[in-house]
């Protein structure tokens, strides 16, 4: 397997989520990477519906980095792309599925959050495209 620093790695994340968003009929515009924000956002063909999207790319499935807080979580939908090297598959969330299933860790004082692979592997966020909808209007699968 093809080992990818962290930066590539999110870069293969990001363009894979534009990619299917695009599928969709959505109009997609990724931000700028590694500021504070959405990672990319998307607007309906007739330019009435806009969306925030948070994309999290992992190399393999592990757990998912969250920072020190879970309270101020940015976007309408969250997309984990796990395994981008050799087979992504996307998760998608909402911000507040996120927050509920985050893991609280601490060590050495410090405390951390993060989302377990347990937590974002189910069914119901695998693949789950539908859960933002389209972009066109018409109804998604």
């Amino acid at each position: 397997m093809l080992k990818l620093d962290s930066q590539v790695v999110g870069n293969v994340g990001l363009y894979f989520a534009c990619y299917r968003l695009s599928l969709l009929g959505w109009n997609v515009m990724p931000t700028a990477r590694n500021a504070r924000g959405i990672d990319i956002v998307i607007y309906s063909r007739d330019g009435k519906r806009f969306l925030g999207v948070q994309v999290k790319s992992l190399s393999k499935r592990p757990p998912v980095p969250l920072g020190t807080s879970v309270e101020n979580l940015l976007g309408d939908f969250w997309v984990i792309v796990a395994d981008v090297v050799s087979n992504p598959v996307a998760f998608i969330l909402t911000p507040d599925e996120v927050r509920e299933l985050a893991h609280r860790g601490e060590r050495n004082g410090r405390v951390s959050f993060w989302l377990q692979p347990k937590s974002y592997d189910r069914d119901e966020f695998r693949e789950a495209w539908h859960r933002i909808g389209r972009g066109d209007g018409q109804v998604a699968e």
